[in-house]
């Protein structure tokens, strides 16, 4: 288990933290960062509505919102906030399982944390490659128990 790793999720939100663990593990080793402080908050999407107004005033909701606390970014200090329902729309619009979009989402802000960025269309496409690597690779290690 990954030291300094906390997750919390609202009721009626199961999420298999066990697995959350291994995959923040498994890419500690893949994209060689330590953890000084993660938490991951798996959250309903009124809550990341009010989140993204108030701290990054957009008035909408959306599927995941990552703060970086100390701007390091080989040591984490942050936190991840990821829409239960942001993520189910993703799932079914993607034709993934749940749980694979929930791996990508934590994949996903993992890489803010480590600067990586989406803002403009080639960043965006960095990142999605990387995710898609990173998901393909978890997903049949986590899920499916191969290498």
């Amino acid at each position: 288990m990954v030291k300094n790793l906390h997750i919390y999720s609202d009721k009626n939100i199961n999420i298999d933290k066990q697995l959350i663990h291994k995959l923040v593990n498994r890419l500690k080793g893949i994209l060689n960062f330590e953890v000084s402080s993660l938490i991951i908050n798996f959250i309903h999407a009124e809550m990341i509505h009010e989140i993204n107004y108030r701290y990054l005033k957009h008035d909408f909701t959306t599927d995941i919102i990552t703060f970086n606390y100390s701007g390091n970014h080989k040591i984490l200090d942050g936190e991840l906030f990821i829409s239960k329902e942001d993520c189910l729309f993703n799932a079914k619009k993607f034709r993934v399982p749940l749980i694979e979009e929930y791996l990508r989402l934590v994949i996903h802000g993992i890489l803010h944390l480590l600067n990586y960025d989406d803002q403009n269309k080639i960043d965006k496409l960095v990142m999605k490659r990387l995710e898609n690597k990173f998901v393909k690779i978890c997903k049949n290690e986590l899920l499916n128990g191969t290498n």
